[in-house]
């Protein structure tokens, strides 16, 4: 072979080594890619797999509590007081604010106090039997003015019970006193508006079991509209603030006061567009006032607030 073929050789295998070497670091990136394209692909599986799972689970738990309330239904409806109990209380475990759960068990408990019958064993003769006469006359009174919406008397009753024979019936009597409690709570703030009263009873009711979602709805916007007027008159934007929260689902909620949440709510806005004028922010009263107006539509608070505005700009030397 001639020089000159040999040199020809080499220059074809320089030049084709940086060739080669491209695509091996090409296949190695492509390799790489894909493995990260599988990578992600399992991973995206798992995540949709797991959110299924949950998804799954939750439907299966929200199918299972609908069942055993339903049955529970049934069984109260048939008598079976004790089976319809176990149900209830099974489907308070799995979700305590299910609606209507709460006065269904209830309602068992009184069934079950009144279609009980005793159980006539053999005592041993060295044990005496308890003489519970006084407080079954109790423990029936207490149902008897539960009935009738005496919800004093029946706290009352069952206090006195309590304090004479802390083991007796204590379920029951719990029960009982969750529904007095509770009512009477809700009793004070609609009819009494006695706001603090009514958040005290409830407060209290948690105590002997879990809170029904209406009593947890007056327990929220309660506490909302006392803090809302403890601003009252102090600072207007954080009353504001506070009833804006109230009125729209509560609009009727009042205090001793006798302002509703909606009247509250109103008069802190208006309030709020004087408090501008006053400090000579005259655009700013503006706003605040179109912002009441989108709320309330009254053209005579319309007119005063035109005015209001204008004085405000003529105070300032501003074309009105």
């Amino acid at each position: 072979m001639t020089n000159e073929e040999i040199r020809d050789n080499l220059q074809v295998e320089e030049t084709s080594q940086p060739k080669r070497r491209r695509w091996i670091w090409i296949t190695l990136i492509g390799l790489v890619i894909l493995a990260g394209i599988a990578v992600l692909s399992a991973y995206g599986g798992y995540r949709s797999g797991l959110e299924m799972r949950q998804v799954a689970e939750a439907t299966q738990r929200v199918q299972v509590v609908q069942e055993q309330f339903e049955l529970g239904i049934q069984e109260l409806e048939q008598g079976a007081f004790d089976r319809a109990r176990q149900r209830f209380e099974y489907v308070i475990q799995l979700d305590p604010n299910y609606p209507g759960v709460t006065d269904k068990l209830s309602q068992v408990l009184l069934e079950l106090n009144t279609t009980a019958t005793p159980t006539l064993a053999a005592l041993p003769t060295l044990t005496p039997t308890p003489d519970t006469r006084s407080q079954d006359v109790k423990f029936e009174q207490a149902e008897r003015l539960l009935a009738n919406s005496d919800w004093n008397g029946t706290i009352e009753t069952l206090l006195n019970l309590r304090k004479e024979n802390p083991d007796y019936r204590p379920v029951e009597v719990d029960g009982i006193l969750f529904l007095a409690l509770r009512n009477r709570g809700l009793d004070k703030m609609l009819l009494e508006n006695d706001l603090e009263g009514g958040l005290y009873d409830l407060s209290l009711a948690e105590q002997f079991g879990p809170m029904d979602a209406e009593a947890l709805s007056f327990q929220k916007f309660a506490g909302l509209y006392i803090t809302g007027a403890s601003f009252w008159g102090l600072d207007w934007v954080q009353s504001a603030q506070y009833f804006s929260q109230v009125a729209p689902h509560m609009p009727n909620l009042m205090d001793g006061s006798g302002l509703t949440a909606g009247e509250r709510y109103k008069q802190a806005l208006i309030e709020q567009g004087y408090y501008l004028i006053q400090t000579g922010s005259c655009g700013a009263a503006s706003e605040q006032f179109r912002t009441v107006l989108s709320i309330y539509n009254d053209p005579a608070l319309e007119q005063e607030f035109i005015d209001a505005v204008n004085e405000c700009n003529l105070s300032k030397g501003n074309p009105s």
